[in-house]
């Protein structure tokens, strides 16, 4: 799969309930706003890189990157930032990361793709242990009218809609410390040490 064929999209779009309503793409991680750590991993795997956020799109325009806002509104989750970015997409591979996994491995997308590509699946999901990552996930733009339809009849749980597709879930446990997510103060103090 060739880098060209893959959009990135960055979802940045959340309320930061537990980072105390802050907007956590924004935070400060070692003298850098936290999404500047991801579009500096996520760059280098994709042809094109777009970011998805609700509040703040003048600060996350600064990134020099396109920035989407979900279609659906009242803040539905990833899947809202997905459906939008898909829209958006121009490429036959939308690969997404969350702002707050700053340290996201640099491989995600070549062993993502692989698995997509040698099981035919629509889409591919990272996994550790027993636990699947579902907002690291490569998708063939095709899915939107899937998701679009699962939004539309009220569906907003990110596992029961991947349930109805084919999909590869892709073992990373050699990697599984890139997954860590940085969801509150608590845990920003201390990925900043």
């Amino acid at each position: 799969m060739n880098r060209d064929e893959i959009t990135g999209l960055i979802l940045a779009g959340g309320l930061g309930r537990r980072m105390g309503g802050a907007d956590k793409g924004l935070q400060v991680l070692r003298g850098r706003a936290m999404i500047e750590w991801v579009i500096d991993r996520l760059r280098l795997q994709v042809g094109t890189l777009l970011i998805n956020a609700n509040q703040n799109l003048e600060t996350y325009r600064s990134f020099g990157l396109p920035v989407v806002a979900d279609e659906i509104g009242g803040y539905c989750g990833p899947l809202a930032g997905l459906h939008a970015g898909l829209r958006r997409c121009a490429t036959p591979w939308l690969v997404t990361s969350p702002c707050d996994s700053p340290f996201l491995p640099m491989d995600l997308v070549e062993r993502l793709g692989a698995a997509a590509t040698a099981s035919g699946a629509e889409l591919a999901v990272a996994k550790t242990g027993g636990r699947t990552h579902p907002v690291f996930a490569l998708a063939r733009r095709r899915v939107l009218d899937s998701l679009a339809q699962y939004l539309g009849a009220g569906g907003r749980k990110i596992d029961a809609w991947y349930a109805a597709l084919p999909v590869a879930e892709v073992a990373f446990d050699d990697e599984a410390d890139a997954f860590a997510n940085i969801n509150t103060r608590d845990e920003l103090r201390a990925a900043d040490q």
